[in-house]
């Protein structure tokens, strides 16, 4: 601001220089010249003040006033809101945002009110919670998010019912499994009923003993594989509680490499094991990782028996969100379209023979480390499988 004042005072003193030679100067052209000279000089002093606008001249523009319709739908659409949002001011204070959140704390909802609070109150984070209605316990998502309005600090509460989605969800995962379980013990009973009426009727026929005891035979071999049918049952449903402990995953891929890539070799395929950086870690059960890894790549071996050249690619990276990723992907045939749900059923394969457990066992190990597996779909085709922690 002070070399702005220089600028202004040497241009005005030059210019009134100029003026009192120029008035003195009638008949002199040598005066004339230097009036004009001294007027130049001042021009160039100032001109770049005519050039920057004062800060006091950019007035702002006011801000235009909010539509009350505006505002009015917004709030009946907040009101109508199919879940219950709430806002937590001075971290104590809750005020309601939808009748939903209204509803849920009236009489005849929940069986508390006051336990209702301590639970949005008392959180420190997102996640599921358990509220005890006059329907029973009900499952609801809870979700936080920390706002500042005004300078002021307020929490943005959220409640998401789930007990309905995840009821419908369970009854027809429970359907699916019954379907499986039915059809597995059926495909054993039908023929050691018809076997034990065949060796009836032999119990009465003479010189019958060698095929009663080949109809005998049938029988126990039949109902040696239910044994075996629910042995594995128990043993799919039945895994100890993981020990989190961090895991290279650079040698495990190595061990992984080593014990399968001479088989793909032999069969005139190719096996690859790729890591995005050496160092890559995660926390997880080692054994029930490598036993969830081993099951995934056994699917696809089986997957590919009829490709003249199978091969398989093992991927780890870490996504965008900062999640580690592990992929396995084959040229098999892939999933066929429609089952994709129901390969994580026990029991269920889409392959003829198959026995159906290698992704039951996975998802279950999964479960357990917290995390979760995932079918997709390759645009290369074939089938892919993520693990996600």
């Amino acid at each position: 601001m002070g070399f702005e004042k220089l600028r202004l005072l040497g241009s005005g003193f030059f210019w009134l220089a100029a003026g009192a030679l120029a008035a003195v100067a009638d008949s002199s052209a040598r005066a004339r010249v230097g009036a004009a000279l001294l007027l130049l000089v001042g021009l160039i002093i100032g001109w770049p003040l005519t050039r920057r606008r004062p800060a006091a001249a950019q007035i702002p523009e006011p801000s235009p006033l909010p539509d009350p319709s505006h505002l009015m739908i917004l709030q009946a659409q907040l009101e109508h809101l199919p879940i219950a949002a709430w806002v937590l001011t001075d971290g104590r204070t809750l005020r309601p945002l939808s009748s939903r959140a209204r509803r849920l704390a009236a009489p005849g909802t929940v069986r508390d009110p006051r336990a209702l609070n301590q639970v949005l109150q008392g959180s420190e984070r997102s996640g599921p919670v358990v509220l005890e209605t006059e329907r029973g316990s009900e499952r609801w998502q809870l979700q936080r998010q920390t706002l500042a309005l005004g300078g002021q600090a307020q929490t943005l509460l959220v409640l998401i019912p789930l007990e309905n989605e995840l009821e419908s969800e369970s009854l027809q995962a429970w359907k699916q499994l019954v379907q499986v379980l039915t059809h597995e013990i059926m495909n054993s009973l039908t023929p050691i009923r018809s076997l034990s009426q065949t060796a009836l009727g032999l119990l009465s026929e003479p010189d019958s003993a060698a095929e009663l005891r080949a109809a005998l035979d049938a029988i126990g071999r039949r109902a040696a594989s239910l044994s075996g049918f629910v042995g594995k049952y128990r043993q799919v449903s039945q895994w100890p509680a993981p020990t989190l402990v961090p895991v290279d995953l650079q040698a495990l891929f190595k061990r992984l490499d080593q014990a399968i890539t001479p088989g793909w070799a032999a069969r005139g395929g190719e096996a690859s094991f790729e890591l995005a950086s050496p160092s890559l870690r995660l926390l997880a059960d080692e054994g029930q990782l490598e036993q969830a890894m081993l099951a995934m790549l056994h699917n696809a071996e089986q997957a590919t028996l009829d490709e003249s050249a199978p091969r398989l690619w093992v991927q780890a990276r870490q996504s965008r969100g900062g999640r580690l990723q592990i992929s396995v992907r084959d040229n098999g045939p892939g999933v066929p379209s429609g089952l994709e749900r129901q390969i994580f059923l026990p029991f269920f394969s889409a392959r003829e023979g198959g026995q159906g457990i290698g992704l039951t066992v996975v998802r279950q190990l999964m479960y357990g480390m917290g995390g979760r597996v995932r079918h997709i779909r390759p645009l290369e085709g074939g089938a892919s499988f993520v693990l996600i922690f």
